[in-house]
């Protein structure tokens, strides 16, 4: 008897490095000569797969940013020594501290009494404690305001142990608010004027929409925009979406009018169809809002409706139209199948949500591979 475990994909995300290298040339494009890309990977880098992605893209860039400790640490154990530095985006937790300043990793602090933590565990541990000041000018989950923006720095200064390494804001409006977005701009450039340390202020709609306007940055932070999709509607950029989120047909079948289609029957075919079983649902990430808002997907290079509700583990689809579908047919909920293409954006819309949350819902029993070389 064989020990191979046979190992058939069902449903899984392929990521396309070129893609991913395309968009980071597109967005230094936009920028100055002198100002470098701190990546955003934070989230499982949007759903692309924190590992897969960082090797892919560690050598285009200065910076790698993360939210939180754990996706620190993901980061150190996976990446060459002298890949670029981590930024830690969110505060910190307190007994965290220990385990950022020992790792060398780079943290945002927002208050004196952040400093002072960070300052007290560098000197126990004879290491510095690297630390980008947050000024909050207009996001308001985290930051210094201007009233308080001086005693910060001063606290940074004053600390044994503490390294002003960067200053930064956050833009909570670049992709709505053209005026707001200028009035931060402004604001920050007055705030971080002087400062001999890291200055990044612009997200992936800063880049498209304010380039000219935070060239006084030396780096930029953007997200979104290096997975292919762009949170601008002023201005367009070449972009390339990086994700195709795949499927299978797992069951073809036929149907009499009046057949009833998943849970709470709220589909009821209003004549005999074809329909397909996918191997696929919200336990994927896949969207349950999207049922009955006219959502599609792709098979054989066709778009077919979905039918009733999303499930767990599978989705139903009309493949009426489609007389060769079969079991074992690639699917492809997002993404590209021959000449026709389904967004991530439309996928947003018709789940009433945002591109950064479809990306980031897609959960772990996904394989994230590599797109295969054409």
């Amino acid at each position: 008897m064989s020990d191979t475990i046979y190992h058939s994909r069902r449903c899984w995300a392929e990521i396309d490095p070129n893609a991913l290298q395309h968009n980071l040339r597109s967005l230094r494009s936009h920028l100055g000569p002198h100002t470098g890309l701190m990546a955003v990977v934070k989230a499982d880098a949007y759903g692309h797969g924190l590992e897969l992605t960082a090797h892919t893209i560690s050598q285009e860039v200065d910076w790698l940013c993360v939210a939180n400790l754990g996706e620190a640490l993901r980061l150190r154990t996976t990446l060459q020594s002298d890949s670029p530095p981590i930024l830690i985006l969110s505060p910190i937790l307190p007994d965290e501290i220990p385990e950022a300043v020992r790792h060398s990793l780079s943290c945002s602090v927002s208050t004196v009494a952040e400093v002072k933590e960070f300052g007290r565990i560098a000197r126990e541990l004879s290491l510095p404690a690297k630390l980008h000041a947050v000024a909050d000018t207009g996001m308001g989950r985290m930051g210094a305001l201007p009233s308080d923006w001086s005693a910060l720095l001063h606290q940074i200064d004053i600390e044994d142990g503490c390294l002003l390494e960067g200053a930064a804001t956050h833009f909570p409006n670049a992709d709505e608010d053209a005026e707001f977005t200028l009035q931060q701009i402004a604001s920050f450039r007055e705030m971080t004027q002087g400062l001999d340390c890291l200055i990044h202020v612009a997200n992936s709609a800063g880049i498209i929409d304010f380039a000219k306007q935070t060239d006084y940055a030396t780096l930029a932070r953007p997200g979104l925009a290096i997975y292919g999709v762009s949170p601008s509607c002023r201005h367009t950029i070449d972009l390339a979406p990086a994700l195709t989120l795949k499927s299978k047909v797992t069951l073809v079948k036929e149907v009499p009018a009046g057949t009833t289609v998943s849970y709470g029957s709220t589909y009821r075919a209003d004549r005999p169809m074809r329909i397909a079983t996918i191997a696929l649902g919200y336990g994927d990430g896949y969207p349950r809002h999207v049922s009955g808002q006219g959502a599609s997907v792709l098979i054989r290079g066709m778009r077919c409706t979905l039918l009733g509700r999303v499930t767990m583990d599978q989705i139903v689809v009309d493949v009426t139209h489609l007389s060769e579908a079969a079991a074992g047919d690639e699917v492809v909920l997002y993404g590209r199948q021959g000449d026709t293409q389904i967004s991530t954006a439309e996928v947003a819309s018709w789940a009433h949500t945002i591109p950064w949350e479809i990306l980031t819902s897609i959960t772990k029993r996904v394989e994230r591979i590599l797109k295969p070389s054409e």
